[in-house]
């Protein structure tokens, strides 16, 4: 089996169908189906099962799995390794991070940055999604939480408090809540990942009990949007709510810490234009910390 082969094979192990194997690599159902029965052949073995819910391992195919997946491995250390020699101040980098630290941070860092530059091409991913650095599926995460693994470079950018928000208007029209009633009588704006968590959700520590679920949302940057917009009250990061121009409730009610995480691989952190990056929205983050 040769890389091509692996990834073919590894596509379909993954996505179960032809259609999603061909649509991830790029190519026509028919090759997927071509390769594979030429690598099956190559072989002398079935690799897989056609069923009608799509394609699964055999026992021999099980086997086949083990030595791509270590194929893979080793492709993707090489990739990392030889992209941590280069010098050039052009070419590809791919950062994930949130929807909201995309727009506030990342991409202005990214645009001054490119003034610059200019030959540097970056690819953004905003979701709530982690993508994998080991796997080079990015090469500079922005995150909230803190990774664990000893292979990945981990730089706190920020380290905020957070604080319940409203519009102007939403607190003219419906006042400021009082401490110790569990929000009675307001709307409330929640981060739907919170409720999915089953822990008790609270709001500056306060319980939310008595007041009323206005909206859920499932990114920051939704919630924040809905604050904006007069929906309700929620809670956010400081400096995001500052940024957007809303009223912080309850001063004295500022939460704990909340970091952000700066993430990328050892062996691509040296990369010259890895490395630009990274100051870049380092010092973007930074700027917004040191604002009054």
């Amino acid at each position: 089996m040769n890389w091509d082969d692996a990834r073919i094979f590894l596509a379909l192990c993954r996505e179960t169908t032809l259609r999603g194997a061909a649509r991830v690599l790029g190519v026509d159902q028919a090759t997927v189906g071509r390769r594979l029965l030429s690598l099956e052949q190559g072989l002398g073995a079935t690799l897989f099962l056609r069923t009608s819910s799509g394609y699964s391992l055999t026992a021999a195919g099980e086997v086949a799995m083990a030595a791509a997946l270590n194929m893979e491995a080793s492709a993707t250390e090489l990739q990392r390794q030889l992209l941590g020699m280069d010098e050039r101040m052009s070419g590809e980098v791919r950062i994930t991070t949130t929807e909201s630290f995309a727009l506030a941070f990342v991409i202005p860092a990214i645009a001054q940055l490119r003034q610059q530059h200019p030959g540097i091409e970056v690819k953004l991913h905003a979701s709530v999604q982690m993508l994998n650095l080991n796997k080079r599926e990015a090469d500079i995460a922005v995150r909230n939480l803190k990774p664990e693994n000893p292979d990945l470079i981990v730089r706190r950018v920020a380290r905020w408090s957070s604080a319940i928000f409203a519009s102007a208007g939403y607190v003219a029209a419906r006042g400021i809540p009082e401490p110790g009633t569990a929000f009675s009588g307001h709307d409330l704006v929640l981060y739907q990942p919170h409720l999915d968590s089953g822990k008790d959700v609270t709001l500056a520590n306060e319980p939310i009990t008595h007041g009323r679920v206005a909206m859920t949302c499932t990114s920051g940057l939704l919630v924040r949007s809905a604050l904006v917009a007069g929906v309700g009250i929620g809670e956010l990061p400081v400096p995001l709510g500052e940024q957007d121009g809303l009223t912080r409730l309850w001063p004295e009610r500022e939460r704990f810490p909340y970091d952000i995480w700066l993430v990328t691989h050892k062996d691509v952190r040296h990369t010259a234009r890895v490395r630009v990056v990274i100051e870049a929205i380092a010092a973007a983050f930074a700027a917004a910390t040191a604002q009054p």
